[in-house]
């Protein structure tokens, strides 16, 4: 189960050959619109491209893009829209990126961002037990994008109830409640989001991000910790090993989803009770390995079995 802030990525693309008269800005000739599966929904992605089973929860807009989202989206992905729940005053989050020339020139953001109502919790909350009594969850991930649907009492009820289910716990988290995912198996945050959240300076060296790893164990009583530090790989600590995992060279396209695709192969190697070194092997090379195509894209499974070759 993938709980949290889904949003359509839609790229505009065309060519550009001119500069506006009316303006000192490009004039993009367009020629395709793409809408493609964000935030939460392409954790959903990854999760079914790695050969599971995504079951995909958060609360979008009755609106135009909502609709779009639960009707064609969702079932052309193969991600079940059975998780979702419709609001009558909210926005779906669309974050359209206009490109010209394979270039990105702009993005234009449509979204909101305030906390659930109470309304909105509870029908969420309520859709969340029924899957988790339903379905064969074995494992939630909480994907937080600060667009409001993971506030505190959800964060903390459902983490509960996955906890009734004895589903792993996994959390991709941001700054907003960063410290409210109390109990869970797996936290992942990045760097920035350590160095905005900790009271004190943490560089990519082993020795400070123990001491943050530390830190995050005394404030939230998580099971394992995992930092992603983008080029430089990431760090997993279980509070007996800590290690740093050097990523490999790559030619950098689009960093966008990436931490989907971490979290989403980190999740699963726990449930496939791997090795935490081959987790965290798997998860630097898949979240490497999207970075090299343009805009969100989920990770390739075969792609990744060819680089583990490689690897090990």
């Amino acid at each position: 189960m993938i709980v949290g802030d889904v949003m359509i990525d839609r790229y505009l693309t065309g060519s550009v050959n001119r500069i506006s008269p009316e303006a000192p800005v490009p004039v993009v000739l367009q020629q395709n619109m793409e809408d493609r599966l964000g935030g939460a929904a392409n954790v959903a992605l990854n999760i079914h491209a790695l050969g599971s089973t995504p079951v995909l929860c958060s609360v979008i807009g009755r609106d135009e893009a909502g609709i779009q989202l639960q009707k064609n989206i969702l079932p052309a992905n193969q991600v079940t829209g059975e998780g979702m729940v419709f609001s009558d005053t909210r926005r779906t989050t669309v974050k359209t990126r206009i490109l010209g020339n394979n270039q990105q020139m702009l993005r234009i953001d449509s979204e909101d961002t305030n906390d659930l109502n109470t309304r909105e919790q509870e029908d969420l909350l309520k859709k969340v037990r029924e899957l988790l009594t339903n379905r064969p969850i074995k494992a939630v991930i909480l994907q937080d994008y600060n667009k409001g649907v993971l506030t505190e009492t959800v964060i903390s009820e459902i983490l509960a109830e996955a906890r009734k289910a004895g589903a792993v716990t996994a959390v991709d988290p941001k700054k907003s409640n960063f410290f409210a995912y109390q109990g869970v198996d797996l936290f992942k945050p990045n760097l920035k989001e350590i160095r905005d959240s900790l009271p004190f300076s943490v560089s990519p060296t082993l020795e400070s991000l123990r001491e943050a790893s530390v830190y995050l164990r005394e404030q939230i009583k998580n099971r394992l910790t995992m930092i992603t530090l983008s080029e430089k790989g990431l760090f997993l600590d279980d509070a007996t090993n800590a290690r740093l995992f050097p990523t490999i060279p790559r030619t950098i396209a689009d960093v966008s989803g990436a931490g989907d695709t971490v979290i989403s192969i980190a999740t699963l190697g726990l449930l496939a009770n791997l090795p935490q070194d081959m987790v965290a092997i798997l998860s630097n090379l898949a979240g490497g390995q999207v970075c090299e195509f343009p805009g969100v894209v989920p990770v390739n499974r075969s792609i990744l079995e060819a680089e583990l070759e490689q690897w090990v």
